[in-house]
């Protein structure tokens, strides 16, 4: 396993809710803020949400602020992100990263940046 491992994605209904998780290790997590980026089937990497290395403050893309939310618990060098009132146009590969705060938030240049710390991402899939 690499540094960064995604987990939790799946198939859900329109209306449904997941929990991703990204497990972290080989770095010393409490000195990086994280984020979230998706890439939906023939989309670019897109940018959804980055929380601080508190954990105490966030940004959220307009395409899901209200809906999703992103914590950390530094005592387990894991970041996680709150899927809700999930939509078909959810449906994407999920990864996490690290990131500056406030947050870089062009995708496409998220895996040239933090690429040396990159997981294998997660799906999520919505579909009725």
């Amino acid at each position: 396993e690499g540094p960064l491992v995604e987990s939790g994605g799946g198939v859900v209904q329109p209306g449904g809710s997941l929990t991703l998780s990204c497990a972290t290790s080989g770095f010393t997590f409490t000195k990086f803020a994280m984020s979230w980026v998706r890439q939906s089937p023939g989309k670019g990497m897109e940018w959804i949400t980055g929380i601080n290395s508190r954990g105490d403050s966030a940004y959220y893309a307009d395409s899901v602020k209200g809906r999703h939310t992103t914590s950390r618990d530094n005592a387990k060098n894991t970041v996680y992100l709150h899927l809700n009132s999930l939509k078909t146009e959810d449906t994407a590969m999920y990864y996490c990263s690290q990131d500056s705060y406030p947050p870089m938030r062009e995708g496409r240049r998220y895996r040239d940046i933090f690429g040396e710390y990159w997981g294998q991402g997660t799906q999520v899939t919505v579909s009725s």
